[in-house]
């Protein structure tokens, strides 16, 4: 009974979370250093890399990936109410900003116009929660197959 009073609580938690990545997606260019927004907004292909503070932006992108990351293991973590799959979860997560970190910095300090492409995919996992839209429902099918 008070898992069912509680549901619509969760759902109204997990949707200001939700909300709270938006917020980071829609103010983005106010709230952290980032040429590349505006240089891949454009015709990229054709332009050349714009100047940039490399110290300043890999602490943004960090700091970006570290609010994104924590929004998203408390929307996992509100979805499933399991800590084993929070902490797999946060395993998984810093795997993946060692691997994108490392291969956005050779990208960056190796750039040519045939790495921009490559440049914009490592840059979108390191920006965006696309992680959780991954997690989530390999998570919900594993649920359902292991009750």
């Amino acid at each position: 009974m008070e898992e069912t009073l509680n549901k619509p609580w969760r759902f109204f938690k997990i949707g200001l979370l939700v909300l709270s990545l938006a917020a980071i997606r829609f103010f983005e260019e106010d709230l952290f250093y980032d040429p590349l927004i505006v240089f891949f907004k454009s015709d990229y292909l054709l332009g050349i890399i714009p100047p940039m503070d490399m110290a300043k932006l890999m602490v943004n992108l960090t700091l970006r990936f570290g609010l994104n990351t924590l929004i998203s293991l408390a929307i996992i973590y509100l979805s499933f109410k399991d800590r084993d799959i929070l902490k797999f979860s946060t395993v998984l997560y810093g795997i993946l900003y060692l691997l994108a970190t490392a291969v956005f910095i050779f990208l960056v300090l190796n750039i040519g116009n045939e790495h921009y492409l490559a440049l914009f995919y490592v840059r979108r996992f390191l920006i965006h929660p696309l992680f959780l839209l991954i997690l989530l429902p390999a998570f919900y099918y594993s649920k359902l197959k292991n009750p």
